[in-house]
Order: structure tokens, then C-alpha cells, then sequence
């Protein structure tokens, strides 16, 4: 019975995962990796890029990623997102410093 019950656990919680939108500012290659039309190369040209530029601001913005064009944008659709991306805010003076939003 308990084994029962933790692969239902383990099935639902895979679930979850499956409808999530993968976002391209935090993800990584194998993460990236299991989007449609995104293998291991492609991946690696998105973490590059995203490395390069500070995050992607929109998901439109993956047709920058060499290798990577409007098709793929369209057969990824609602599979990627974006999150805000965290800046530090200086602080005056103080130890620690508070954490902003772009």
C-alpha cells in the first residue's frame, strides 16, 4: 500500500512538471533539452546567450540564439516563459544589500 501511494505521488508530481513552462532565464540544459526542437546544442546557445545579454527579456527574443528561428519559437509556443530578473540594489553603508526586480 505505501508503495502504491508514493508512485501516485511520484506520478503527480511529474505531472505538474509536464504542464509547467520551462523559463528560459532560469533553466537549465536539461531542462532546456526537453523542449521540442531543443537538443543539446541548442540548449547551450541559449544558456550562452542568455549569459551573454543579461537574460532574455521576452520569449520572442530566442530567435537571437543562432540556431534557433521563428519555426521553433512557434512549435515551442507556451512551453517557455520568462521570469523578472534579480538586480542587486547597492546599499549605503549597510552589510547586506535588498534584492530589487528589473
Amino acid at each position: 500500500m505505501k508503495k502504491t501511494i508514493i508512485v501516485l505521488l511520484m506520478l503527480f508530481t511529474a505531472s505538474l512538471n509536464l504542464h509547467a513552462a520551462t523559463d528560459l532565464n532560469t533553466a537549465s540544459q536539461l531542462e532546456l533539452e526537453t523542449l521540442t526542437g531543443i537538443g543539446p546544442t541548442k540548449a547551450k546557445a541559449i544558456i550562452d546567450y542568455r549569459k551573454k545579454n543579461g537574460g532574455f527579456k521576452s520569449t520572442d527574443e530566442i530567435v537571437k540564439v543562432d540556431g534557433i528561428g521563428v519555426g521553433t519559437l512557434k512549435k515551442l509556443g507556451k512551453d517557455i516563459s520568462i521570469s523578472k530578473k534579480k538586480i542587486e540594489v547597492p546599499s549605503k553603508g549597510r552589510i547586506s544589500s535588498s534584492v530589487g526586480y528589473q
